[in-house]
């Protein structure tokens, strides 16, 4: 009975996401490819039924605008599909992303960026401002969601772009996936 759609997201909306991203797709690729990695890089598939019912129960309706699974070209694609859906533009914080040190390896050896990777158990939200903190807390309180984090802001962008602010204090726009990455995974 809810309005979630990429079409809702507004201007200073909350950008969240469950969890590291990247995951499912490297451990898919290290398993395809044979690589062998010094550490183990697992899949974060999951059911995230239960994860959504308990942050939309921990806000009013109408808070949570979008929800999406950040699969087929991972984050950076799904936040441009949004972005274009509901008109606006989204600046991500780098820094703020959680991407496992491991899975961050396995992608600079690779050659891949992390933001264009499949995941299989995370979900992206956008959230009114006043809602964030609370929709943030419910997803850390489910282990589904205990690596939450806000990663950026909605903002009002007539070209739709999706910019990070990057570790070094300038910014670069995540533009959709050109090409593919991986083969088709699942």
């Amino acid at each position: 009975g809810r309005s979630v759609s990429g079409r809702n997201a507004r201007p200073g909306d909350a950008v969240l996401v469950s969890g590291s991203i990247g995951d499912h797709g490297v451990a898919v690729l290290s398993q395809r490819e044979s690589l062998e990695f010094e550490t183990t890089i697992e899949s974060d598939t999951a059911a995230l039924h239960t994860l959504v019912a308990r942050l939309l129960a921990a806000v009013p309706e109408g808070s949570v605008r979008t929800l999406r699974d950040p699969t087929r070209g991972g984050l950076a694609t799904t936040l441009n599909e949004i972005a274009r859906q509901s008109g606006v533009g989204m600046l991500l914080q780098e820094a703020a992303i959680p991407i496992k040190p491991q899975v961050n390896a396995a992608c600079e050896l690779l050659g891949l960026d992390p933001l264009y990777i499949a995941n299989e158990g995370k979900l992206v939200a956008a959230v009114a401002p006043e809602a964030a903190d609370a929709v943030l807390a419910a997803m850390r309180a489910h282990p589904l969601g205990a690596q939450a984090a806000r990663i950026g802001t909605v903002q009002a962008d007539d070209h739709q772009f999706v910019r990070m602010a990057t570790r070094f204090g300038g910014q670069r726009v995540i533009d959709w996936l050109s090409g593919e990455p991986l083969p088709r995974i699942c």
